[in-house]
This record gives C-alpha cells, structure tokens and sequence, in this order.
C-alpha cells in the first residue's frame, strides 16, 4: 500500500475527504519525524515507538573491490511495534 492508497482508505473508513485525511497524514509524519529529529519518543500504545537510535562509527568493506572503510557514527530513525500489532500480523 502507497500513501496514496492509504489516503484513500482511511477517507473511506472515517468518512472525511480525500483532501482533509492528507492534510491530517501529513501532519502527523511531519510531528513525528520533528519529534524523534529532537531526540524524544512518539509512543502509541498497541503499536509501537518511534524513537531516535544512535549507531557508533564502525568499519565496513567496499563491496566493489573488497577494501576495508570506515563509516561514521550517524542517528538513525527506530521503530518498535507493540504487543497489539504484533499480534495483529502474528494472526492472533
């Protein structure tokens, strides 16, 4: 499913316009990315936690020719699901 498709779906279960679930999607990615930028956690119960990781500097190897570089240390975006959605895609 694109965004595009997830709009139109969640206009379709919530009864709203294509054009006011966009707008409402697009506010809650932009919230939530700003949020975990800052560093903070965006938790939803059932779902899971969107949170900020840190990965230290490490080497790695150049797939083209083998040789060994060394890659620097960067945050990264984490996502844990929660127990409800797990259980959701285990089929429980």
């Amino acid at each position: 499913m694109n965004k595009t498709e997830l709009i139109e779906l969640l206009a379709e279960k919530s009864g709203t316009t294509k054009l006011l679930t966009e707008k409402v999607i697009n506010a809650y990615l932009e919230t939530v990315m700003d949020t975990v930028a800052k560093g903070e956690n965006v938790s939803l119960v059932g779902f899971g936690v969107f949170s900020k990781a840190h990965r230290n500097a490490r080497s790695g190897r150049n797939p083209a020719n083998g040789q060994t570089i060394q890659l620097p240390a960067t945050d990264l975006p984490k996502f844990v699901p929660g127990k409800i959605f797990k259980d959701k895609v285990k089929g429980q």
